[in-house]
């Protein structure tokens, strides 16, 4: 990358946050951070009205906007390929407001972009099972979720609770959303139960939010909520494993199904992390591995797999 183009992203990357570190700059195109203070200081000169807070990072002053970015066509397509994943994997709200996104994306395309994602659109496709949604689940919850937990807001939910087959109604504070078992879920602290929950959003009846606001700090973060969870068979568990590149080669599509949120490629393994609510079941799947699979986190898939080995053991003498 030349240094135009840099200083351009780099600007880029200072507007995309409130306050952007140095350490990310430097991280982000694998440079030196004399060579970031360079490229600020130049960016300045330059008319651009930055600003910096010692030991906090840089920052776009208010009211200081780039022209309508423009894209390349492997962004373009990018980005065409994450509007169809939305429309399988999103709840009805994030499906719209991604589209209205990609409609303003859209207009500021040059025309060369517009022509070749009008060519690439039918040729793309995300085939995934949709079960039939029942009409009491409206299944349009997940922006209004997001906008309470960017407010620290209190939700009002009606809830339909699978175990005991009851709707009931919840004021919960919100600490967080993730994607497992084609469903999107959020963690909460309910107030009626006083103790953290998980709830599917997609049993959802109805939601407001309220004008409350509860304190962030009171809560742990969803990473540290699910770390936690990790003895307890009935929540979410957050698992770490190493592969052996041989073997990782062959689950490239298994992995998926049992989880998978993230991935890590070093030079003698592969370190995964997954996200399952059934440790038994992902302890068969991981049986299969022997010894070309290392659990780097998790208690309990570490206790489960003991046990299931000495129950084999023992079937077999």
């Amino acid at each position: 990358m030349n240094r135009i183009d840099r200083l351009t992203a780099i600007l880029i990357q200072l507007q995309s946050k409130k306050v952007v570190k140095a350490a990310e700059i430097a991280e982000r195109f694998g440079m030196s951070l004399r060579t970031v203070y360079r490229d600020v200081k130049a960016l300045q000169e330059a008319g651009v009205p930055i600003g910096a807070e010692a030991g906090t990072g840089y920052y776009i002053v208010e009211g200081y906007h780039l022209p309508p970015v423009m894209f390349s066509q492997e962004e373009a397509a990018a980005l065409l390929t994450g509007e169809k994943l939305m429309e399988q994997f999103s709840d009805h709200s994030g499906q719209k407001q991604f589209s209205n996104a990609m409609h303003k994306i859209r207009a500021v395309l040059r025309g060369s972009e517009k022509d070749f994602l009008e060519s690439l659109e039918e040729n793309i496709a995300i085939l995934k099972p949709i079960p039939p949604q029942q009409e009491e689940f409206p299944n349009r919850f997940l922006t209004d979720v997001q906008q309470a937990l960017g407010g620290q807001k209190v939700l009002r939910l009606e809830y339909f609770s699978h175990h005991s087959a009851e709707t009931n109604q919840r004021e919960v504070e919100p600490i967080g959303v993730f994607y497992s078992g084609n469903r999107w879920h959020l963690i909460a602290y309910c107030r009626l139960r006083k103790d953290y929950r998980d709830f599917r959003i997609d049993r959802i009846k109805k939601l407001s939010a309220t004008t409350t606001v509860f304190k962030k700090s009171q809560h742990p973060s969803l990473q540290e909520y699910l770390k936690q969870q990790d003895k307890n068979p009935e929540r979410p568990h957050l698992i770490k494993v190493r592969f052996s590149h041989h073997i990782a080669r062959y689950i490239s599509e298994q992995k998926y199904y049992y989880g998978l949120i993230a991935e890590t490629r070093e030079q003698d393994y592969i370190e995964m992390s997954f996200l399952t609510g059934h440790i038994e079941y992902f302890a068969r799947w991981s049986l299969m591995f022997g010894n070309e699979m290392l659990i780097v986190e998790s208690d309990a898939l570490r206790q489960q797999m003991k046990e299931m080995i000495a129950q084999l053991h023992a079937h077999y003498l």
